[in-house]
């Protein structure tokens, strides 16, 4: 049985973490569903773990499309700035890495947008075969080994130069 996780989506200018996202995604892509369908399917699943404001549903709606789009290869990355993906089990060294990257941001004082991705079939996805795994806009940095803030800060402060 699928054991749901929480998965973040951008909800406007929000990042909200969902329970049961990725399951409901894997689900849609097992299954090819068109967009629409895709999101007739998910919504009513995330709907009932978690809280969605009233008068929000269609944006949460949209949202969802997107990521659904997005993992079909249909919608490329946003790049409205920084993306830093973290991928693992939700280890202390994911965890780690995860504080690593918010040293070095605030170090080299940058925004970004942090994800943290324990859904195992993303991460396969992702091409990614060790954990923890660290991407900034979509290039795979490092897997399966520790980073220090600096190489971190030194990745953020090329991306941003």
């Amino acid at each position: 049985m699928d054991s749901a996780t929480q998965r973040m989506l951008k909800i406007g200018q929000a990042t909200i973490g969902l329970v049961g996202l990725d399951i409901g995604l894997n689900r849609a892509l097992a299954r090819k569903l068109e967009v629409t369908e895709a999101v007739d399917l998910i919504f009513p699943l995330i709907n009932r773990q978690n809280y969605i404001p009233s008068g929000l549903e269609a944006e949460y709606r949209a949202a969802i499309g997107r990521e659904y789009r997005r993992m079909t290869g249909e919608e490329p990355e946003e790049s409205t700035g920084l993306t830093i993906r973290v991928f693992g089990s939700g280890c202390v060294s994911c965890n780690a890495i995860r504080e690593r990257v918010i040293d070095a941001l605030m170090r080299a004082e940058i925004k970004a947008d942090i994800e943290q991705i324990y859904d195992l079939d993303e991460i396969g996805r992702q091409g990614i075969t060790a954990t923890p795994a660290l991407m900034i806009n979509g290039e795979l940095k490092i897997a399966g080994i520790q980073p220090t803030v600096a190489q971190i800060e030194a990745w953020l402060r090329e991306l941003t130069s």
